[in-house]
């Protein structure tokens, strides 16, 4: 046996337009008038009828870091005034008491506001502000 001799291979090919019978007569299946009944019709491959195409909302080249991004919740200082004198502000308080809703990849302490209490803040990062705020007032903070 070869392969010109298998059966699957003997499969006739469409003759388009050809007159009764086959199916394909007159406009031979592309149906009334417009740009795809057209010789030559269609669109180029990647069109997408205007919209802006598929290949130009992608980036081209490159690495770009935003998915691998170290992303921290934040609470200001200003905010730290609510808790009591001598207090050990945590991961846990803070989230508890509603200053932090997604711990994320840590929590940042900034220096936004001001402080008078002297408390012992635990973090993951502070901003140097933040940092000399609390050390001013006589409170400690402490990187985890």
């Amino acid at each position: 046996m070869k392969l010109n001799e298998l059966e699957t291979l003997k499969k006739d090919r469409k003759r388009r337009g050809r007159g009764p019978g086959s199916g394909n007569g007159k406009t031979s299946g592309k149906g009334q008038k417009g740009q795809n009944a057209r010789s030559g019709g269609g669109v180029r491959p990647g069109f997408e009828g205007g919209q802006l195409p598929l290949y130009r909302r992608l980036s081209k080249r490159g690495f770009n870091n935003y998915n691998f991004q170290t992303v921290y919740a934040t609470v200001n200082v200003g905010d730290l005034e609510r808790f009591e004198e001598g207090t050990v502000v945590t991961k846990k308080l803070l989230i508890e008491s509603g200053l932090v809703k997604k711990e994320l990849d840590g929590i940042k302490i900034l220096g936004n506001g001001e402080l008078t209490k002297k408390l012992t803040v635990k973090a993951n990062k502070f901003s140097s502000t933040a940092k000399t705020k609390i050390e001013n007032v006589g409170g400690t903070t402490e990187v985890i």
